[in-house]
């Protein structure tokens, strides 16, 4: 069975917007979270001096957003001289928190930080000090007493553990690239996954080697009580660069999810399309679930 997520028919979501300077060139790469009411959304932007900052949207059906004029989260010290890039967002103990990559001249690395609101944030600083390390994002549950942090050293999806979500170790490799498949050079996760009752559901982008790289994405099942532990993985990719806002932009042939929100029988699958855009894809449950059992 081969999964396909189905494109909003109102994609592109939303677009640069060129009277902001800071988000005038593009947006793209969204984290998103739903917390009962509203549909909270911080986003990747850069503008005309190509630093990334994060744009802040808000909205109650997940598709029709309200934007910020401002950025809420911005550079702040030498290590994101470049820009913080990529969000990914996990509710844990009342709190949000962040995962992003901190971008400088000398370093590309795992950085995090808590807010209740989106707008006030307390920084934690770089947790992972590799470089280049990013597409991080933390399990909303502790497994084995350890709170646990997904990670990319390239080219595998790592997972590191930790007693305080601050001091992280353990490093271990849990999924490589597919030699002849659509993700054999480099793989990474979207979101954080989704927990149901047949493990953890992880969206995941893959990027296979081509005259330009190719970003796909597809899913992988990790198990309940041992996440370094892949049950299942998609064959095909479920979403790939079709529409010419996906395949043309500030880098062509690309979709990448930060973001992956249950919501009803659904679940809604945010992404950057070439670096331009934000876009919305849907699969159902049931469709997910067959996958899953088959």
């Amino acid at each position: 069975m081969d999964l396909k997520l189905k494109r909003h028919p109102l994609n592109p979501l939303f677009s640069p917007n060129p009277n902001h300077l800071w988000e005038s060139r593009f947006v793209f790469n969204p984290a998103v979270v739903y917390d009962g009411e509203l549909f909270h959304m911080l986003y990747r932007a850069q503008g005309e001096d190509m630093v990334s900052r994060m744009g802040y949207a808000v909205s109650t059906d997940g598709i029709h957003f309200n934007r910020m004029e401002k950025p809420v989260f911005e550079p702040e010290d030498i290590t994101e001289m470049y820009g913080v890039e990529d969000p990914r967002l996990t509710y844990i103990n009342g709190k949000y928190y962040m995962c992003y990559t901190a971008y400088s001249p000398t370093n590309i690395s795992v950085a995090m930080a808590s807010t209740t609101n989106f707008f006030n944030w307390e920084r934690h600083g770089i947790v992972l000090p590799e470089s280049p390390n990013k597409d991080a994002a933390i399990l909303p549950e502790k497994i084995n007493g350890k709170y646990v942090m997904f990670h990319r050293i390239e080219p595998d999806i790592w997972l590191a553990f930790s007693d305080d979500m601050i001091h992280w170790g353990d490093y271990v490799s849990i999924a490589k690239p597919r030699e002849g498949y659509w993700d054999d050079v480099k793989i990474g996760i979207a979101g954080p996954p989704i927990k149901t009752e047949y493990g953890w559901l992880l969206l995941y982008h893959g990027v296979q080697n081509a005259p330009r790289l190719i970003y796909r994405l597809g899913f992988m099942l990790l198990d309940l009580n041992d996440p370094t532990k892949v049950l299942k993985r998609t064959e095909k990719p479920v979403l790939e660069p079709e529409e010419p806002w996906e395949k043309f932009g500030g880098v062509p042939m690309v979709v990448f999810s930060d973001a992956i929100v249950e919501y009803k029988d659904q679940y809604y699958i945010y992404y950057g399309a070439a670096d331009n855009y934000i876009a919305l894809a849907t699969i159902s449950k049931e469709e997910v679930y067959k996958w899953i059992k088959e």
